[in-house]
C-alpha cells in the first residue's frame, strides 16, 4: 500500500522515528489509525446516543411551545417572589 501524505507530515513520522518513539514510520501509522478507529467509533457511540435521546424525545408526545413554557415559568417564578 502507498500512503501519500504532504511533506510536513512525512518529515514529522520521520522525526518522531529518529527520535526513538517508534521503530518504524509502519509503527507510528498503526498507532494513528487504531487512534483514529477508536475516536470514530466513539464518535458512532455518540451519535447513536443522540439519536435515541431524539427518538425518545418524539415519542414522548406532543411538544409544548417554548413561549408556553416560558410564559409558566415566569409566572411561577414572578409568584414566589
Amino acid at each position: 500500500m502507498t500512503i501519500t501524505m504532504p511533506a510536513e507530515m512525512a518529515e514529522t513520522l520521520r522525526q518522531t522515528v529518529a527520535g526513538g518513539e517508534y521503530a518504524s514510520t509502519s509503527e507510528v501509522v498503526r498507532e494513528a489509525l487504531r487512534d483514529w478507529a477508536r475516536s470514530r467509533d466513539v464518535e458512532r457511540q455518540d451519535l447513536e446516543v443522540l439519536r435515541k435521546a431524539i427518538r425518545s424525545g418524539l415519542e414522548s408526545g406532543p411538544g409544548i411551545p417554548a413561549d408556553q413554557v416560558f410564559a409558566e415559568l415566569r409566572a411561577r417564578y414572578a409568584a414566589k417572589s
